[in-house]
C-alpha cells in the first residue's frame, strides 16, 4: 500500500522547523535559483511541519490546476526497478504521482503545477527530480482512477547532495522580440532557462508580441515537450511577474 500522505491534524497546525526556523526557508525566486535535479536521497523522513506545508501546497495546486497529484511516502518500489537504476536513482522512498483526468491540456497543466510544487518543496528544504520514464509506471499507475492518466512522477526527499547546474541555451536561443525587450521579459526568459526539461532539451520558445504586453509560449516537437512548456511557463511567470504581461 502507498505510504500515508498526511500527518495528523496537530502536526498540520505547526509551521516552524524543529529548530524553530520559519517555513518556507527561502522565496520562490531563491528556490528557482537553488533547485537542481537530485536522484540520490538520504533516509531522513519527510514529516511534521515540512510535510504539512508540502501537502497544503499540493492541495492548492490540485484545486487550481484540476489535477489529482498525490504524495506517496515510504514506498521504495516505484524507484527500485531496472529503469530507475538506469536513471541513477538511489534510495528514493517518497514521490509525487502527477495524475489528472485525460484532456488535451493535461500535460501542460501537469508541468506548470508540478513545477510549482517542486519549487515549494525546494523552499521547504527538500529536493526533487522529474521522472517520465525511469520509474515503475506499473507501480504508480495504479493510483490513477477511471478516465485519469499518470503523466509523470517526482522523486522527493532530502537529497544526498544538492545537485549541480547543467548546461543551458542562451536567452536569444529561446526568445524573440521586436527591438529591445523590456526588463521583465528578459527576467522571464532567464527564469525559464532554469527550468528542468526532458533530456535538457529546452525546446520552448517565448515571443513578445508587438503590443509589448502579450507573450506567446510555444514548443518544438519532442518527447514530453508539452510538460516541459508548462514547467517553463511557470518559471517565466515567477521571473517576469504575472502583473507584467498576459499569455496569448
Amino acid at each position: 500500500m502507498p505510504g500515508r500522505a498526511y500527518e495528523d491534524a496537530a502536526a498540520c497546525e505547526d509551521r516552524t522547523t524543529p529548530s524553530g526556523g520559519a517555513l518556507p526557508l527561502c522565496t520562490v525566486e531563491e528556490a528557482m535559483e537553488r533547485r537542481h535535479s537530485v536522484r540520490s536521497f538520504t533516509g531522513q523522513r519527510i514529516e511534521g511541519p515540512v510535510l504539512a506545508a508540502l501537502c497544503d501546497e499540493l492541495d492548492a495546486c490540485n484545486r487550481e490546476g484540476g489535477l489529482r497529484m498525490q504524495v506517496v511516502l515510504d514506498e521504495p518500489r516505484a524507484f527500485s526497478s531496472m529503469l530507475a537504476r538506469y536513471g541513477k536513482f538511489a534510495n528514493v522512498r517518497n514521490y509525487v504521482a502527477i495524475i489528472g483526468k485525460t484532456a488535451d491540456d493535461l500535460d501542460g497543466r501537469a508541468g506548470y503545477y508540478g513545477e510549482r510544487l517542486v519549487l515549494a518543496a525546494q523552499a521547504l528544504g527538500l529536493n526533487t527530480c522529474w521522472a517520465a520514464l525511469t520509474f515503475s509506471k506499473r507501480q504508480v499507475r495504479r493510483l490513477a482512477g477511471p478516465e485519469e492518466r499518470l503523466v509523470c512522477a517526482l522523486a522527493l526527499g532530502y537529497g544526498a547532495t544538492q545537485g549541480r547546474p547543467r548546461k543551458s541555451k542562451a536567452p536569444e536561443d529561446v526568445s524573440r522580440a521586436a527591438g529591445k525587450p523590456p526588463e521583465w521579459f528578459e527576467r522571464g526568459v532567464r527564469a525559464a532557462l532554469l527550468a528542468p526539461t526532458a533530456l535538457n532539451q529546452q525546446k520552448f520558445r517565448f515571443e513578445l508580441l508587438p503590443d509589448g504586453k502579450t507573450v506567446r509560449a510555444q514548443t518544438l516537437s519532442g518527447a514530453y515537450t508539452a510538460v516541459d512548456l508548462g514547467i517553463a511557463k511557470y518559471h517565466f511567470e515567477v521571473g517576469a511577474g504575472t502583473e507584467s504581461f498576459a499569455w496569448v
